[in-house]
């Protein structure tokens, strides 16, 4: 199996790509290709798999575009032979509700990120920072209360293992970890997984 990537060293979709791929012994299988995403200076390249512009983007050896995340790490996960998203089931619909769940408060993050970083100060709005600010502690909240088993490594765990890093790599002043520390001590310890060393973002 061969897959070209848009890739970018800070996103947390991403690396959840990149996860699955090296949970499954095939990272090797994957050409990077480089690319600058951004909100208001779209990479046109990465239109040539997205027509959104956002990474990450993917084509298979035979010409398929695929995005987003979600997508691509099912793609990924059917062509290896399976073992990340379970059968058919509960325990299906659960690892997809806890991607759907961590995907959310990635989505909330990187809007405030957006807010502060990209939008003049001028035109920030303090409302807005406030409730996806509120939308990433309820999803915390949400996580906290519903910790994967320990030996559980499925697209659910590794989608929560991506919002936690890339929270702690862009907000490290959050704290959520005191208020959680059942979430805290599971995220520390999965973040010791071959998997998660490998792809840990950098700016």
């Amino acid at each position: 199996m061969k897959l070209s990537l848009y890739w970018g060293s800070a996103s947390p979709y991403v690396r959840k790509v990149m996860i699955v791929a090296h949970e499954l012994g095939i990272a090797d299988d994957i050409e990077i290709l480089d690319s600058a995403a951004h909100p208001t200076q779209r990479d046109t390249r990465i239109q040539a798999f997205n027509p959104l512009a956002k990474v990450p983007a993917a084509r298979s050896a035979d010409g398929m575009s695929l995005y987003d995340s979600r997508v691509i790490c099912e793609y990924l996960d059917a062509e290896a032979g399976g073992g990340l998203f379970p059968a058919s089931g509960p325990a299906r619909w659960h690892a997809l509700q806890r991607q759907a769940l961590a995907d959310g408060l990635l989505d909330a993050a990187i809007l405030v990120r957006y807010e502060t970083l990209v939008r003049p100060e001028a035109f920030q709005w303090p409302l807005w920072d406030e409730k996806q600010r509120e939308k990433i502690n309820d999803a915390l909240d949400a996580m906290a209360a519903d910790l994967p088993d320990a030996d559980c490594h499925d697209i659910g765990a590794i989608a929560y293992a991506c919002a936690l890093g890339w929270l702690d790599f862009r907000f490290p002043d959050f704290g959520w970890q005191g208020t959680r520390p059942g979430l805290a001590a599971w995220h520390e310890g999965f973040e010791t997984r071959p998997a998660l060393i490998a792809t840990r973002p950098f700016a």
